[in-house]
């Protein structure tokens, strides 16, 4: 059985952020500039609803780790940093467009308190903000790395509108969605790390490794936790997914292993979406007897060993110890 650790007293991305606290100020100071808007006041009102929503800001920390485990002098790494926060923060606001959600880390979603409209059209402006800063930084590379990782964002959510309710999506189509995404920003926001630092190639190559194994591995448990999570740990109510007919991993692996009545529940339920009292329960018991969490969290595993062997191409320091200990973390959510 899955169950859920809520313990985050001192977590390894605590103590990272921690490390991290000066750069993330920064950052922070530059994000809150960069969302201003002379013309169009809601542009900052919406875009600090979600910003300040109380987040861990995973992925900006991720690249200024990066930077400064490889020793960056530098602060270009900051820009890059609210550029992969903007990037996000972007995606965010359309997800809960496109996904007709209520509510995002707790709080109600931007489309609920203001309208779809305003949640596009300031994502929209987000992303242009995000390309400002990246050519700011004057490396065509590091543009080439984000613009190809928000180009792949966009694909994996579209692939994912056309497989979700898919019975047919297998773990080949669903690694391909969670590629695209989750792991695209993961890895370009420690790629780019390394490039502003100027590292060798191997060493950048190490860092994109690093994480995109890490947020393969970050989706896997998420898409768990919607199962088996705790509403105020997570900010979302247990069973979303099945509720939106989403084809997540471990339903997948339920739905290979079905016999004929399971398969006609999950044809039901996510593919038609007659979705009836007590379904949700039911999910959960088929998940539960063809040992689809426990083996969707032996694959996210399976991830954060290839995080951690990446690691081992870098310099040894405080920072790379951090980062081996924050895989170790992101499957420990769920124990």
């Amino acid at each position: 059985m899955i169950t859920t650790t809520t313990d985050s007293a001192s977590t390894p991305l605590d103590r990272l952020s921690e490390r991290l606290a000066g750069d993330m100020e920064q950052v922070n100071i530059l994000i809150r500039a960069r969302m201003a808007s002379r013309h169009a006041p809601r542009i900052p009102e919406v875009t600090a609803h979600l910003v300040e929503a109380g987040g861990k800001r995973l992925r900006p920390m991720l690249t200024l780790a990066a930077a400064r485990l490889l020793s960056y002098p530098g602060q270009d790494h900051v820009k890059l940093a609210a550029t992969v926060e903007f990037i996000h923060t972007a995606t965010l606001l359309h997800d809960d467009v496109v996904d007709e959600s209520r509510q995002r880390r707790g709080r109600p979603t931007a489309n609920l308190l203001w309208d779809n409209k305003s949640s596009v059209l300031v994502g929209d402006y987000l992303f242009a903000r995000s390309f400002q800063l990246m050519v700011e930084t004057g490396s065509l590379r590091v543009l080439d790395i984000l613009a190809n990782a928000s180009a792949t964002i966009a694909e994996g959510e579209v692939l994912q509108l056309t497989a979700a309710q898919d019975l047919r999506t297998d773990e080949s189509i669903y690694l391909q969605v969670v590629r695209g995404k989750t792991a695209a920003l993961f890895s370009a926001a420690t790629e780019v790390g390394g490039v502003i630092a100027g590292a060798p190639e191997a060493q950048v190559r190490a860092l994109f490794d690093y994480g995109d194994a890490l947020g393969i591995a970050f989706q896997i448990v998420d898409d768990l936790l919607d199962y088996g999570g705790v509403s105020a740990t997570i900010g979302k109510n247990i069973g979303d997914d099945f509720r939106e007919r989403k084809l997540t991993l471990p339903v997948i692996k339920a739905v290979a292993r079905a016999d004929a009545e399971e398969r006609a529940f999950w044809v039901r339920t996510i593919e038609v979406g007659d979705q009836r009292e007590g379904d949700l329960e039911e999910a959960l018991a088929i998940m539960a007897r063809h040992g689809a969490m426990e083996a969707a969290r032996a694959d996210a595993l399976g991830w954060v060993a290839k995080a951690k062997a990446a690691l081992t191409l870098l310099p040894g320091n405080e920072i790379r110890a951090m980062l081996d200990d924050l895989a170790d973390f992101v499957v420990a959510r769920v124990a």
